[in-house]
């Protein structure tokens, strides 16, 4: 998948689903990334869409990891 700029990024992550993200997150995360993919778990789509503005490049890097657990998971 091609880098996007960031207006296409935040799209992209409003519109995916949660749960991968999340799960890198907490899976590969430093102890802050971890609470954060709880936080990401927890919110409504205002306060996603905050997380996102706020750290755009490394909600992008766990999207992407989210995609390749998804895809070893056998459900991509």
């Amino acid at each position: 998948m091609p880098d996007h700029p960031t207006e296409d990024r935040l799209s992209t992550l409003l519109q995916a689903e949660v749960y991968w993200t999340a799960r890198a997150m907490q899976e590969q995360g430093s102890r802050f990334y971890r609470a954060l993919g709880t936080a990401l778990e927890a919110a409504d789509l205002g306060n996603r869409r905050r997380l996102y503005a706020a750290w755009p490049d490394e909600f992008w890097d766990f999207y992407r990891r989210g995609l390749r657990l998804r895809e070893g998971s056998g459900e991509g």
